[in-house]
């Protein structure tokens, strides 16, 4: 990862370290301390986090007594709840995890949820399902929900719905001045666009109340093409995907799989074209319709598309489940030609040697490309398409995956599109980098609003803005 690491820090004295125990009612571990290494494991095992002190919160006061500390103590603050986005360690910091914070309140009159810091998208699913509705999740229920809609959320129900962050009603927070805050868009408008979007630049977010959805139907799965026929598939998405009603969300992958045994025989250690599609709308049949011109485009090895229930969309993408080291980075792109298509396969195709897992095409517009009611600072919002790589970073391939990854994407640099998706964002350069995710003015904004309530660059961590720096 090429954002600047922190520099190491004195560590605050034990017994400054032994009155935080006191304070708070989840562990509290410092460097060296027996337990801190597994209490800060990220599921992407190629960032391994070296804090100076981790709080392993179980409730907003935890959080408060943690960013208090901190800041006595001159110390950054990062926050982690799956593991699943750290792009860099937080060495030198206090790192606080969120994983034990699992409350989930869902209202079905209102058709709303209540969740903590810690809780994954599985959690919510699970709970919202008995009252017929659904949240706007990502690709994996795995992921926490708190990360994933604070970078936007661009999940396959978005098409229809829009990204997660624009479902936010509430977000409860903990500020660098330790102040525990209630945000909504009429107590802190600012502030709560800044968030919602913004992600981790503004202080640790305790809980979100969001909207959940009523959907009639849900059908959706994939299909795995032999990676022979990748030209085929490949270009027939591309002419057919933008045919698709809003109600339906698809994406495309050159997989790499691994000569592993819990993987069916027939994906087994091959190279594979994965098309994902969910529809959720009114009319069941109609998704068959929809799906059936791509089912001639190359030989299917496995999959299907059948109606799902919302605890196993997970099947649409049918990501990893199991911690990995992994190098990733998306763009955006703003036209998927058959030229974008070819230069794609050049680079990427079966045929072409790259330690790539996955390069993937996603599907956007629809009302991801519209702001919702309360307006926010998602990113990316007027791009149709997006892409997406991903390496394993493991021994030998630590320096190759990143410069084959780039490349990948640089073939595909006549039609990238200006900005970025946070969450998709991956390895970038610097905060300046991250700032590109978003246009030059609503860049400032953001600036604006980190100046005005964390003037200290307190919050550093992953992909934060540096507001004292201007960048």
């Amino acid at each position: 990862m090429t954002l600047p690491e922190v520099a190491s820090r004195p560590l605050p004295p034990p017994t400054a370290v032994d009155d935080l125990r006191l304070e708070v009612r989840g562990p509290v571990l410092a460097a060296g301390d027996e337990g801190l290494a597994a209490e800060v494991a990220t599921w992407n095992t190629a960032v391994t986090h070296t804090p100076a002190v981790a709080v392993g919160a179980v409730c907003a006061a935890d959080v408060v007594a943690a960013v208090r500390f901190a800041t006595a103590h001159g110390l950054p603050v990062a926050v982690q709840a799956t593991g699943h986005g750290p792009v860099r360690n937080a060495d030198g910091a206090v790192l606080v995890t969120t994983s034990r914070m699992q409350g989930v309140r869902v209202d079905p009159e209102r058709r709303t949820a209540r969740v903590e810091a810690g809780v994954k998208w599985a959690t919510v699913l699970a709970a919202a399902a008995p009252h017929g509705l659904v949240g706007l999740c990502g690709s994996s229920s795995d992921v926490g929900v708190v990360g994933y809609t604070l970078g936007g959320g661009i999940g396959p129900l978005g098409r229809r719905f829009g990204a997660a962050a624009d479902s936010v009603l509430e977000i409860e927070m903990v500020t660098a001045d330790g102040e525990l805050r209630t945000v909504t868009a009429e107590s802190d408008p600012e502030l709560f666009w800044a968030v919602r979007g913004g992600k981790g630049s503004f202080g640790i977010v305790t809980a979100l109340e969001f909207r959940l959805y009523a959907v009639p139907a849900l059908v959706g799965g994939g299909l795995f093409f032999a990676g022979r026929d990748a030209a085929s598939v490949l270009h027939a998405f591309r002419t057919w995907a933008p045919t698709l009603p809003e109600e339906a969300s698809t994406s495309v992958a050159v997989l790499r799989l691994p000569p592993l045994e819990f993987l069916p025989p027939p994906l087994r250690g091959q190279t594979v074209v994965h098309l994902r599609f969910l529809y959720a709308g009114d009319d069941p049949a109609a998704a068959a319709a929809l799906v059936e011109p791509m089912r001639g485009t190359g030989e299917v090895l496995l999959g299907g598309i059948e109606p799902l229930p919302p605890t196993a969309l997970d099947a649409v993408h049918m990501d990893p489940t199991d911690p990995m080291p992994g190098w990733e980075k998306g763009v955006l792109l703003s036209d998927l030609t058959e030229e974008t298509v070819d230069a794609l396969l050049v680079a990427a195709g079966p045929q072409v040697e790259v330690p790539l897992a996955m390069v993937e095409v996603r599907q956007l517009g629809g009302a991801l490309g519209r702001p919702g009611e309360a307006p926010s600072a998602v990113s990316g919002r007027g791009a149709p398409w997006s892409a997406f790589v991903i390496g394993p970073m493991v021994p030998g391939l630590t320096e190759v995956v990143p410069m084959v990854g780039r490349g990948v994407l640089a073939a595909l640099g006549p039609w990238t599109a200006p900005g970025a998706l946070l969450n998709f964002i991956g390895d970038v350069d610097g905060p300046a980098g991250v700032l590109a995710a978003w246009d030059a003015e609503t860049g400032e904004r953001l600036l604006a609003v980190k100046r005005a309530v964390d003037p200290g660059d307190v919050f550093s961590g992953g992909h934060a803005l540096r507001g004292g720096s201007g960048a």
